[in-house]
């Protein structure tokens, strides 16, 4: 049933920020008699959803979900109240709500009105699920995901800059889904001048992220694939003052123009967070990565690596400098996994926070 909680609640991936994913399910004699998930936030959460479906029926029922129900008044009111309000005799909780407004709290309701509770059920999926929510929560920070394509020798174009295509078609698919899930999408102003990306899911109703381009110089060109906002909305972040004209040209196509100083990725980090974002997909070139690195931008590494060779002395890499002399100094990925995916390999970890602190 928790399973299922999770499944339920992946249908709303890169459509809740600021909000967790949640699924709700409830149950009575073995079978499901309501289910539901939050699809976006001011929207009711999914134990509302599900205690609708199920109405009467639930009281003496079980209801099992991913996170822990809210016990305060936000956008919507605290759902341990209807849980309450329900009679249902027992609540499955697959993980404590790490926010301070909550953290226990919609147990302790649930407990003082007599009702059973179970914690910890599939714990480590649910957290996975909503590992950006917790980090938002914790770090006050959006979570930073870095990821990248490159040939088995470690490039990411040709001596000349061509980049297209370096995986496969799965590969590529696979991404067009990972922007999907996330609020926003960062390149730098040289992988517009070079590559001219689209950077949208690819999917005809969305969700798409924020495209945003952080450029010092607003070096870029006036005609791009991400200054047409139709498909998806584009924010370029600069510098205070930076030409003046391009910005009112951008601003005319429709795409937003923010002036930061500094125009650091933590600052655009902090920027992000305070519009409400859970999840930032680095897309960007080596020199970008190694900052975003180096400021504590990004958490997670996604490498999809291509059985090709392509050589080269000067062939950038997926990450510039990031002032390493010794090995011992290399970051290591840590819960690291990797898989097949389609003729390219994919290799996934989590960067230790300790050691990027240290960097920032």
């Amino acid at each position: 049933m928790m399973q299922r909680c999770l499944e339920l609640a992946r249908r709303a991936l890169g459509r809740t920020a600021p909000n967790p994913l949640v699924g709700a399910v409830i149950v009575k004699d073995g079978a499901i008699i309501g289910e539901g998930f939050h699809p976006q936030a001011g929207q009711p959460h999914a134990e509302v959803f599900a205690l609708r479906e199920a109405g009467d029926r639930a009281r003496g029922a079980t209801l099992y979900v991913n996170l822990e129900p809210c016990n305060h008044h936000g956008r919507t009111p605290p759902c341990s109240e209807a849980v309450v309000a329900a009679g249902l005799a027992k609540v499955v909780v697959g993980m404590v709500d790490p926010n301070p407004k909550v953290a226990g709290g919609g147990i302790a309701r649930l407990q003082a009105a007599g009702i059973e509770v179970v914690t910890g059920v599939e714990a480590a999926a649910c957290q996975e699920l909503n590992e950006a929510f917790v980090h938002r929560i914790l770090y006050h920070r959006p979570f930073g995901i870095l990821k990248y394509a490159m040939t088995l020798d470690g490039k990411i174009a040709t001596n000349s800059g061509h980049s297209a295509w370096i995986t496969g078609q799965a590969a590529r698919a696979e991404v067009f889904q990972l922007r999907a899930t996330c609020d926003a999408v960062i390149v730098g102003g040289n992988t517009v001048r070079l590559d001219n990306p689209l950077l949208t899911s690819r999917q005809v109703d969305g969700p798409h992220p924020l495209r945003v381009v952080m450029s010092r110089t607003l070096n870029l060109p006036e005609e791009a694939h991400l200054w047409q906002t139709a498909a998806a909305p584009t924010l370029v972040i600069t510098e205070p003052g930076v030409k003046p004209e391009f910005q009112a040209l951008l601003r005319h196509l429709g795409v937003e123009v923010v002036e930061l100083s500094p125009l650091t990725p933590a600052q655009v980090m902090t920027y992000l967070y305070d519009r409400g974002f859970l999840s930032v997909l680095w897309e960007c070139g080596g020199t970008l990565a190694a900052q975003a690195i180096a400021d504590g931008a990004v958490q997670k590494v996604l490498a999809f690596i291509a059985p090709k060779i392509v050589g080269g002395s000067t062939a950038p890499s997926p990450v510039g400098d990031l002032g390493f002399l010794t090995m011992p100094q290399a970051l290591p990925l840590e819960k690291l996994r990797w898989r097949p995916v389609g003729a390219d390999l994919l290799v996934e970890g989590y960067l230790p926070q300790t050691q990027v602190s240290s960097l920032e």
